[in-house]
């Protein structure tokens, strides 16, 4: 289905560290900043973080299930990681159409993870192509 601009949707999600732990063994990013507490005493951040990328994820989920939704088929995708998200915290990913062309069906999104106190912690442009 053709996207409309200002179309969005969103989901939210609790990213724990069962979550966390899953991720980094299909990813095999097993960095400690993301799982061992000793450690990330140590660090800025003074908590285990999640994985940036674990968090983009529920873009993707977005994109597949609702806007566009089904068949939908990424081109690209900038993300900029602007705040750290906790291990523990509920996030909401949020997608909005910007564009959409005329001659192809592909569309241009907006997409944003926001952390537990709804700041911008993940910022980024996805283009994809939908299904017609």
């Amino acid at each position: 289905m053709k996207p409309e601009i200002g179309q969005t949707a969103t989901i939210e999600k609790t990213l724990d560290k069962q979550t966390v732990e899953a991720f980094a063994s299909v990813s095999e990013d097993y960095n400690p900043i993301h799982l061992d507490e000793d450690f990330a005493k140590t660090t800025q951040f003074e908590r285990p973080i999640v994985h940036g990328m674990l968090a983009s994820s529920l873009i993707s989920g977005l994109l597949a299930s609702k806007v566009p939704g089904a068949g939908s088929i990424y081109l690209g995708q900038s993300l900029k990681f602007v705040r750290p998200i906790f291990v523990g915290e509920t996030v909401t990913a949020k997608v909005e159409v910007t564009s959409v062309r005329d001659d192809k069906p592909i569309a241009v999104i907006s997409t944003q993870v926001l952390n537990a106190n709804g700041e911008v912690a993940v910022d980024g442009e996805a283009t994809v192509m939908y299904s017609v």
